[in-house]
């Protein structure tokens, strides 16, 4: 029995592990932010109102470009029985996020344990135990990776290609960047093409045969999108081409803010990689096989600099394979921590390993107290005055409380109802039958501020225990009309 079981964590040990941690982020913070909004829609949608498309959320609210709804799909499919078991026994629908959430974590770390497995069966297991330690001390890889983001959905196949690559499968890990490309992030092609280039360069593979492979791909991978999207959003369309569009050539984008060219390098990288920053590119100065690997990435993350709107998302699928450099640094410095200046670098790594897990736990706690509106919701379904012969309790979300917190898997069945109407004017509440208000607005007419909901402001040093406070402020008010009884004799909170 206890070679057994000593058996299952020699396979699975490392998987548990950072399933775990990705599993204590889901239940932690459950709620979604505007980024995630569409697919987290269209998986509520998919496992509630099924073919009854006239529903949907993206119908009513198409956001600025369109997307795919293939990962949607995946997700709601695996995640249907659960689902189905949950509402066979009445349990609340907040359940359901926790599970989408979770089965999208389950895909995105097996592709992370395949790219794994071929950094164990390439560079050994100390690499590979160096990988994970790396992983699990950093914050962003394992918080986003149960998030419904196109960038996340992309990501499972970009950690097949690298895993691919490894293996030295060059066509299959394609295969895989074509299909994140054309489906997931039109923005992956600026991966695609250094490492193709390079494998081109390397006589790794040959031009005509890579042309036919990458052709027949690409035609699949259009025809897959284009017939899902074109009856969910009911017209002809590519939505990978159209945010290539808006994004690429007109360079919307930027209007959603801009940052400097080396802000990836200076700001998003040593955020996202932390320890594994330094640590890969001491890899490549270490091991001559790490160069390979990593200037096809790097050559990713200084094309997109050249894109004025950046965010860490972005750039995660850079991550694994600088984490991967990282590890082969750490391991040749565990080796030689016995020699003098080895000696120095390894408590050097050791005390960077220390900095990450103290960074990971604050930014932890900034993203536990960044989801106000969820929580607000949350708390007027517990404390809003509901009996059997109450009549429909209309709640109004405004524009910040739906992007910071709340999708349709935080609504209730009747007697609650929402809109999510836009553009109303605060004067004109007051000539509107809404019960409650989510609002910024800590004050309406004809509305009663009933409770607050505080969200993260910035985080404060002090000298002391803790040494990091988060200092937090009300971000959403939730306000109830004075003209309704129940509501004005109910008992809340009040607020400051």
């Amino acid at each position: 029995m206890a070679r057994k079981s000593f058996k299952f964590l020699e396979f699975y040990g490392y998987d548990m592990l950072l399933w775990s941690i990705a599993a204590f982020y889901v239940f932690m913070v459950p709620y979604t932010k505007v980024e995630e909004s569409f697919n987290i829609q269209a998986m509520h949608d998919l496992l509630y109102h099924r073919h009854h498309t006239e529903n949907y959320d993206h119908l009513e609210f198409p956001g600025v470009v369109p997307r795919t709804f293939v990962g949607a799909l995946l997700v709601s499919v695996l995640a249907s029985p659960i689902i189905l078991a949950m509402s066979l026994l009445h349990l609340p629908k907040d359940y359901s996020l926790f599970t989408v959430r979770l089965v999208l974590g389950c895909i995105l770390l097996s592709t992370l344990r395949f790219f794994r497995l071929q950094i164990r069966n390439k560079f050994g297991r100390q690499v590979e135990a160096f990988f994970v330690i790396l992983v699990a001390f950093q914050f962003h890889m394992l918080f986003y990776c149960t998030r419904p983001l196109p960038n996340i959905l992309a990501l499972g196949l970009v950690n097949l290609a690298y895993g691919h690559w490894l293996k030295g499968n060059f066509y299959a890990a394609l295969k895989c960047l074509i299909f994140a490309t054309i489906v997931f992030r039109c923005d992956m092609l600026l991966l695609l093409c250094p490492l193709g280039l390079e494998l081109l360069l390397t006589k790794s593979i040959s031009f005509w045969k890579a042309l036919k492979c990458c052709i027949g791909t690409a035609l699949f991978c259009i025809g897959l999108t284009v017939l899902v999207d074109t009856i969910m959003w009911r017209k002809l369309l590519w939505p990978e081409f159209e945010v290539f569009w808006f994004n690429s050539v007109l360079n919307r984008s930027s209007e959603w803010g801009t940052h400097p060219f080396h802000w990836y390098f200076t700001s998003a990288l040593p955020r996202s990689l932390l320890a594994a920053y330094p640590l890969f590119m001491l890899g490549v100065l270490l091991d001559r096989r790490v160069l390979f690997y990593t200037l096809p990435v790097f050559s990713f993350v200084l094309l997109y600099s050249k894109l004025p709107h950046k965010e860490v998302r972005f750039i995660i699928s850079s991550v694994p394979i600088f984490n991967l450099a990282a590890a082969i640094a750490a391991s040749r410095v565990y080796n030689n921590r016995r020699k003098s200046f080895w000696k120095l670098l390894y408590v050097v790594v050791l005390g960077l390993l220390v900095v990450s897990l103290g960074c990971t736990i604050i930014t932890f706690m900034a993203s536990f107290e960044n989801y106000p509106s969820g929580y607000a919701l949350k708390d007027l379904h517990r404390m809003g005055p509901v009996t059997n012969n109450t009549n429909e309790q209309w709640v109004h979300i405004d524009p910040f409380s739906a992007m910071n917190g709340i999708s349709r898997f935080c609504e209730n069945d009747f007697p609650w109802r929402y809109s999510k109407e836009e553009g109303i004017p605060l004067e004109e509440f007051s000539q509107r039958n809404f019960t409650y208000l989510l609002n910024e607005h800590s004050n309406i007419n004809g509305f009663k501020c009933l409770f607050t909901a505080n969200g993260f402001s910035r985080a404060r040093f002090q000298i002391g225990f803790p040494p990091v406070l988060m200092v937090k402020e009300p971000k959403v008010f939730i306000h109830g009309n004075i003209r309704n009884k129940d509501v004005m004799f109910g008992s809340w909170p009040g607020c400051l």
